[in-house]
């Protein structure tokens, strides 16, 4: 291998890396924290997010909450006997 095809294996392999670094997002800097492209906040435990994506979660928890309860309400509604079904919707119609 001649010294100018080494060169360019190099070039090449430093090339890809990178360009899997920036997929997969695995882009830090020297000191370990995230840069400008990263998410989250480097505290003593690592990488933790950040207070905006904390509050996002427990808005979507809250909603899967909610979710669960209706179908829980709904597949109780469907399992029970027509006739029962048919007081439950007239119940709720007389609200």
């Amino acid at each position: 291998m001649t010294p100018f095809e080494f060169i360019l294996v190099i070039i090449v392999i430093t090339t890809v890396g990178g360009m899997l670094k920036a997929r997969y997002g695995h882009s830090r800097g020297r000191d370990g924290r995230p840069n400008r492209l990263g998410r989250g906040v480097v505290g003593r435990r690592g990488l933790v997010d950040a207070p905006e994506d904390d509050l996002e979660t427990e808005r979507l928890k809250e909603e899967v909450r909610a979710l669960k309860e209706r179908l829980h309400v709904l597949e109780r509604i469907t399992v029970e006997k027509e006739g029962t079904l048919n007081r439950e919707i007239d119940r709720l119609r007389d609200r």
